[in-house]
């Protein structure tokens, strides 16, 4: 039995990263979006709870799964050192408990779509469980990274109209785009802890080209999103919402161009409010 008190408590919270709430705003926008767009404005309140509840559930595991892969190197990042699993709060076995009883309270939730949805959802969570070992090999894992965080788009529209239509298809690829684009900011702050440890990310491939990298696909985010703007017929206020999120990556660049620790991070974080305005363009365009 697991040993539970509150200082437990406390370490799988911070397991789950329910401490740092940015990760699930990052996949809410646009899950949100999909569910607006696939249900011309109306998605059915019993998918707008299983997806934010399981939303919840999916990302808390893949944060375990990621410390759990990552536990032996994250005592040498400065800004993983101290997380539950590097610091010895949590055992690996208690890490891998908890990892096990998200996906399956995620399952549970999505057991009440239509079976596109579930087979879906199924992808999802192999592809959130391999991330992690992507680290070890592949140049640049935030490649892998923007499929289990986009995985959202296709299962709302399955779960909405049991199709994915070539809006659902640009919108993937628009998001991905943009996870790549902002985990490349995140990366950037431990660009010189991995070099060190030997992990690969997409901040050391790209080198010196960072930024232009990562300008080139919010440039390409921007412009796919106003091809599905024009395919589903929305109103000027979804792209006043393109011209704030391209404001916000104008910002964006003027923190990174110096590639300091602390401004990359508050470009990655400001991320949030790119998706938030994205989001409230849709929804304006429908109400």
């Amino acid at each position: 039995m697991l040993n539970i008190n509150k200082k437990k408590i406390i370490a799988f919270l911070h397991l789950g990263r329910f401490h740092k709430p940015i990760g699930f705003y990052l996949l809410l926008w646009p899950m949100l979006t999909a569910l607006l767009l696939a249900a011309n404005g109306k998605p059915e309140i019993k998918n707008l709870i299983i997806f934010g509840l399981g939303l919840i559930c999916v990302r808390s595991a893949g944060c375990a799964i990621n410390d759990i892969a990552d536990r032996n190197f994250d005592a040498h990042v400065t800004r993983t050192r101290y997380r539950p699993l590097a610091t010895g709060a949590l055992s690996v076995k208690s890490a891998v408990i908890f990892t096990i009883i998200m996906f399956l309270l995620a399952f549970i939730l999505v057991l009440n779509l239509n079976s596109m949805a579930i087979w879906l959802s199924v992808f999802a969570c192999i592809t959130t469980c391999i991330y992690p070992l992507f680290k070890r090999f592949f140049v640049a894992p935030q490649f892998m990274l923007s499929i289990p965080f986009s995985c959202s788009i296709p299962m709302a529209y399955a779960a909405e109209t049991n199709a994915v239509s070539l809006s659902a298809i640009l919108l993937l690829i628009a998001n991905m785009l943009w996870v790549v684009a902002y985990d490349t900011q995140y990366a950037m702050a431990d660009r010189e802890d991995d070099v060190k440890i030997g992990l690969k990310s997409s901040a050391i491939w790209f080198g010196n080209k960072d930024n232009l990298i990562i300008a080139i696909l919010q440039i390409a985010v921007i412009l796919l999103l106003a091809v599905v703007g024009y395919l589903n017929n929305l109103n000027l206020p979804f792209f006043i919402g393109l011209d704030l999120a391209s404001v916000g990556f104008i910002y964006q660049y003027s923190l990174t161009k110096d590639r300091d620790r602390d401004l990359c991070l508050k470009a990655f974080l400001n991320n949030n409010k790119v998706g938030l305005v994205i989001f409230l363009g849709t929804l304006a365009s429908y109400y």
